[in-house]
């Protein structure tokens, strides 16, 4: 009996044995048909990339005590961060302190602009790369029109006409702001100032817009002043890159009777539900203008965010300010005259251009690889108050 019973144990295992087999064969034939399969193939490839290209995912192998290190280095890289913030805020001062060393030649240049002063002949010398060519040309207008210079010598041209109104119309940030009604306004502007904050105060810096008596409003200086920020995020220190603007403040323009470019007049017929009588109402709605310049978007004080089309206005008007103060009033008269416009046209062809050429030269070698080798294929003012 027992060895009965032992053959049918013996058994019994030999056909588990057996069944185990069978089912590592099956397992073994599946998989390979699986791995045949060139969609499950890339699947794979695909996963074991991107598992080893994830930065993240590299650092979660790490041991416990290297990964201590590394929040370590993060402790140290937002002390960098901070004393980062403290350079920009002594680059701020230096802006102060050297915007007072050009402010003489800026307050020379409005009085050139205004014709409130005659440069002498050493201050108007200026020796031009085609000097040659235009001393020619002058020679033979000399000969050609006496009679012209004559009639020339008559009028009387004060100061640069419209200069500043110039530079708006060459620039194409400001002259997509400006409307056709906003320019008789813009040929009244007689000098921009860029003004910084003073020491102890909050990091900002305002535009000042200086205006001569005109027929549209009693301002003589109207204001943009924008509020900047050099401290990293406390929720995301490694984002700082340096200063950034975070609001702004306008100022109240006092716009005359009837002359506010900001705003129309519509008029609209509403019908009475019960009488049926019609009556027209006049009703103001904003208007595009330049001078919506003045009268920003404010950033919310409760933490809710903008909206998309809030934000992105707002966005372009921190470059704007950003533009005026590093680029238009620093080198006014080479926006007027077209020739900072032309050296930026300049360099961004000459960076293409040399792509053209680089990908030229890359064409050329493959082509010669493939004729080589066959089997290869081919302060703020009184006059304007913030809002």
């Amino acid at each position: 009996m027992a060895d009965n019973s032992s053959s049918k144990a013996e058994d019994t295992a030999s056909d588990s044995v057996e069944a185990a087999k069978n089912a590592s064969d099956k397992k073994e034939k599946l998989a390979d048909q699986v791995m045949q399969n060139p969609q499950v193939l890339a699947a794979l490839q695909e996963r074991l990339d991107n598992t080893a290209l994830t930065p993240s995912s590299y650092i979660e192998t790490l041991p416990k005590a290297v990964k201590r290190r590394i929040d370590a280095l993060k402790q140290l890289q937002v002390k960098c961060a901070h004393i980062e913030a403290k350079f920009y805020e002594e680059v701020h001062d230096l802006e102060r302190k050297y915007a007072a060393l050009y402010q003489p030649l800026f307050d020379k240049r409005r009085e050139f602009i205004n014709g409130e002063a005659e440069p002498t002949d050493a201050e108007s010398e200026w020796h031009s790369e085609n000097e040659e060519e235009e001393k020619l040309a002058g020679d033979l207008k000399n000969v050609v029109v006496i009679e012209e210079k004559a009639e020339a010598e008559e009028i009387n041209v004060k100061g640069i006409p419209d200069f500043w109104f110039t530079i708006f119309r060459n620039v194409d940030m400001l002259s997509e702001l400006v409307q056709e009604y906003d320019e008789p306004i813009l040929k009244h502007l007689q000098d921009i100032k860029v003004k910084f904050s003073e020491p102890g105060q909050p990091m900002s810096f305002s535009l000042e817009f200086h205006f001569g008596p005109n027929d549209y409003f009693s301002n003589t200086v109207l204001t943009k002043t924008y509020k900047m920020k050099s401290e990293p995020d406390k929720t995301d220190p490694f984002s700082f890159e340096g200063p950034e603007i975070v609001d702004c403040d306008g100022c109240t323009i006092d716009w005359k009777k009837g002359k506010n470019v900001t705003v129309k007049t519509i008029k609209k017929k509403q019908k009475h539900k019960g009488r049926g009588t019609v009556r027209t109402i006049t009703k103001q709605v904003p208007n595009d203008s330049f001078f919506n310049f003045f009268n920003p978007i404010k950033v919310s004080g409760d933490g809710e965010s903008l909206d998309e089309d809030s934000e992105f206005t707002l966005a372009a008007d921190f470059e704007i300010g950003h533009f005026f103060r590093e680029r238009i009033v620093p080198r006014a008269v080479l926006y007027f005259t077209g020739e900072a416009i032309e050296d930026d046209d300049n360099f961004e062809e000459g960076e293409e251009g040399e792509e053209e050429e680089l990908e030229g030269e890359e064409e050329g070698e493959e082509e010669e690889d493939a004729e080589s080798d066959p089997k290869k294929d081919s302060s703020q003012p009184a006059e304007c108050k913030q809002q």
